[in-house]
Parts: structure tokens; C-alpha cells; sequence
């Protein structure tokens, strides 16, 4: 198969065609419902564990996700050249109604419901690849963090809301395959907007050109240039959000804590710090931010490793996630753009969106082993492990900023001396 090495730069050929509120509402909408199809896997271990299985076994059903996931975000451009890309996540809501309907229906716990995983992939992997690629191709690049902040926290919410979907069905003593059951009717919905955006922006003549395609040649460039610091923490940051919330429910359970907590505080910090705080945030130099929301990231997994039964700290540790985790997700979405080469923007948010989903879908399957062999704890002090790589990461760029910049100094010094 060959693959173009390179495509133009779609933020000079497209920036000129911003999206109106009204797109970009329906854009962030239809994420919000498709990304409660993946939050519901959260539920996995509880569905797994009625009927027999236990963190292992769920950690494997979701990781079947990730082989799938990695061949969609690979193809996705293809697929985007191909029929669009508001067009493909609106297929994609398909396969994530399908993954849904699956979950709920299948009696099973083994392969029946990893081929259900796999199909998640596919869904997920679409539109988790696609969306940002959306939004980057109709915004400036000075704009981008912010409306990947709104993007993505409209997806956080999604995902967020799977969760606390699951544990109302509980209360109000249904099955917890009611939620799987809602996400299959949200993600119908998800598409069904993705759909009616892609013939608005047919109809205002928005139709992107085709340079979404990856090769192994631009793949090659992307790593060689400054993206792949974000790209290697994407992918750091999605095994740490993939451990905490896929095995939450565990968690909760081995504290006595309501689950639900953690991700009300989750998403209520990650719509309220995206309201209030990202546009101070998107002002100022993006690695002194980086300092500041990765040490909020460790601290929040210090304190669910310390916490025994204060149910108010419980739900503060989710905030302080929702904000570190959620802000750096959108300032390292931000810089794996505008640092991508020249003309390589698309593919570098493809390798970025790949790095993500093999971390979220990936890591599971060693936390849930880590939590059978040696408990819950062990596997947060690796995600502790974990949050300090990415807080040196960011660390070595600033040292590594302040000595190019001193070397500058010291050229221009010893020029002006000649």
C-alpha cells in the first residue's frame, strides 16, 4: 500500500473558513453523545463481576479495543479522504451503538465480549482520530488550544456521564446494562448530528481538502520535530486516565466509597475549568503551564493512593484530575499541531490520537492484571510512576528551552563584541 509522504498545510489553505457557532455547537454536542458509549466501559468491571469475572478478565475485554483502535486511527485519514471526515465519525457512531448494544445483549464474559470490545475500537478509534483533525482544519492555529479545551471537554463530559448513567440505573434498581443501553441510543443520536454537520459544511462549501492520509515517511518527520514530546505524553496520560477510571469501580468498592463521585468530580472540574480556566491557561507559555497541571495530575493520584474514607477528599482528588489531566490533554493536543511540521498537522494528530488510544485501551489490560496479583494499590503507585514521566518530560523541555535560548544570547553577545 503507498501513502503520500506529504500533504499541504491545511492551516493556511482553510484557516480563512472558520466554523460558526452553530457548527461548532453541533460539533461538540455529537462528541458529548458519542463519548458516553466509552464511558460506559467504565462499567465493564461491575458487568464483568456480576457474572463472574473479575478485573483481569475485564482489563482483557477492554484492551481488545486497542488492536482495533490502532488500525482505525492508521486508516482514519484514508477513510476521512475518502467520504469526509464528519461523515466517518458519523459511521463511526454506528459501530459505537453497535459496541453498546453488544454489551447489554451478550450473556457472556469471554470472547463474545471481546469481539464487542474490538468493535469499540473501531468507533472510537474513528472519531477520537477524526474530531480534533475537524476542528484544527477550520481554526487558526493562535485559536486551537482553546477549541480543542471545548472539544475535548465536551468528550470528557461524555465520558464522564457514562459512569454516573450506569450508577442512577443501579439506584433506580435496574440492570447495569440499562446504560449500556442509553449509550447505544446516544451514540445513534452522536452520529445522527455528525451527519447533518457534514452536509452543513458540504452546503457552505467547507469540504477540506485531502492530506489527512499518514505514511511511514511523514510518521518519520512527525517523531524527528518537537510534536512527539506531546505525543509520548498523550500517550503516558492515557494509560493514567485508562487505569484510574476503567478499574474506578474496583477502587470505590475497596474504600467504601459511591463511585459516582469520582466522576461527577471528574466531569464537573472538566467543564468547569474549560469555562473558567482554559482561557487563562491558553495566554500563557504552554510548558510553565504544563509545570503546573502535571504536578496537579500527581498529586491527585498521591492522594487517592493515601485516602482510606473521607468521601470529600475522594471528590476532590477527581477534581484536581479533571483539571490537570483535562488541561493537559488540551495544551499538549494544542502543541502536537503547531509544533507538527510544515504541512504534517493532520498526521501528527493521527500519531497523537494513536499514542492516546494505545495507552487508554492498552494499559488496562496490565492494571487489571496488577489488581488480581497484587491489589489496587501497587497499580496506582505504577500510575504514580507514570505522572512523575510525564512531570520530567516537561521539566527536561523548559531546561532544554533555557539552554537554547542562553546559547542564543551568548552568540548574539560574542557577535556584538567582534
Amino acid at each position: 500500500m503507498s501513502f503520500p509522504a506529504r500533504g499541504v498545510d491545511m492551516s493556511d489553505s482553510v484557516a480563512a473558513q472558520k466554523v460558526d457557532g452553530g457548527e461548532f455547537a453541533v460539533l461538540c454536542i455529537g462528541g458529548f453523545l458519542l463519548s458516553i458509549a466509552y464511558g460506559v466501559t467504565f462499567l465493564i468491571p461491575v458487568l464483568v463481576g456480576e457474572r463472574g469475572g473479575d478485573e483481569a478478565l475485564a482489563g482483557l475485554i477492554i484492551s481488545a479495543a486497542t488492536v482495533s483502535t490502532v488500525i482505525l486511527v492508521i486508516l482514519s485519514g484514508h477513510i476521512a479522504d475518502a467520504i469526509g471526515s464528519a461523515r466517518a465519525v458519523a459511521v463511526s457512531g454506528l459501530f459505537l451503538a453497535a459496541s453498546a448494544l453488544g454489551f447489554a445483549m451478550v450473556p457472556s464474559v469471554g470472547l463474545s465480549l471481546m469481539a464487542v470490545g474490538f468493535i469499540l475500537g473501531v468507533g472510537w478509534g474513528t472519531f477520537y482520530a477524526l474530531g480534533p483533525i475537524l476542528v484544527a482544519a477550520i481554526v487558526e492555529p493562535e485559536h486551537r488550544i482553546r477549541f480543542f479545551a471545548l472539544l475535548s471537554g465536551s468528550m470528557m463530559s461524555g465520558i464522564g456521564a457514562g459512569p454516573i448513567i450506569g450508577r442512577v440505573a443501579t439506584i433506580w434498581s435496574m440492570p447495569i446494562e440499562a446504560a449500556f443501553a442509553f449509550a447505544f441510543l446516544a451514540s445513534l443520536a452522536g452520529g445522527a448530528l455528525y451527519f447533518l454537520l457534514h452536509i452543513r459544511l458540504t452546503n457552505a462549501g467547507k469540504i477540506l481538502p485531502h492530506v489527512n492520509k499518514i505514511s511511514f515517511g511523514s510518521a518519520r518527520e512527525v517523531i524527528g520535530s518537537r510534536a512527539i514530546y506531546s505525543i509520548i505524553m498523550v500517550g503516558i496520560g492515557g494509560a493514567i486516565f485508562g487505569g484510574l477510571s476503567s478499574f474506578q469501580t474496583s477502587y470505590a468498592k475497596a474504600h467504601g466509597f459511591d463511585y459516582s463521585l469520582f466522576f461527577i468530580g471528574f466531569m464537573s472540574a472538566a467543564i468547569l475549568s474549560r469555562l473558567f480556566v482554559a482561557g487563562y491557561v491558553v495566554k500563557k507559555d504552554p510548558l510553565y503551564s504544563l509545570l503546573v497541571l502535571t504536578s496537579l495530575t500527581l498529586a491527585s493520584i498521591l492522594l487517592f493512593l493515601m485516602l482510606t474514607s473521607n468521601q470529600l477528599a475522594y471528590l476532590g482528588g477527581a477534581a484536581m484530575l479533571g483539571v490537570g489531566y483535562g488541561l493537559t490533554y488540551s495544551v499538549i493536543n494544542g502543541l502536537a499541531a503547531n509544533e507538527a511540521p510544515a504541512g504534517l498537522m493532520p498526521q501528527s494528530l493521527l500519531l497523537f490520537s494513536l499514542a492516546y488510544s494505545i495507552g487508554v485501551f492498552g494499559f488496562p489490560l496490565i492494571a487489571g492484571n496488577l489488581i488480581v496479583s497484587a491489589g489496587i494499590q501497587t497499580m496506582l503507585c505504577v500510575l504514580l510512576l507514570l505522572a512523575v514521566l510525564n512531570l520530567a518530560i516537561v521539566l527536561f523541555r523548559v531546561a532544554h528551552r533555557a539552554t537554547q535560548e542562553r546559547n542564543k544570547a551568548s552568540v548574539r553577545d560574542n557577535t556584538s563584541t567582534l
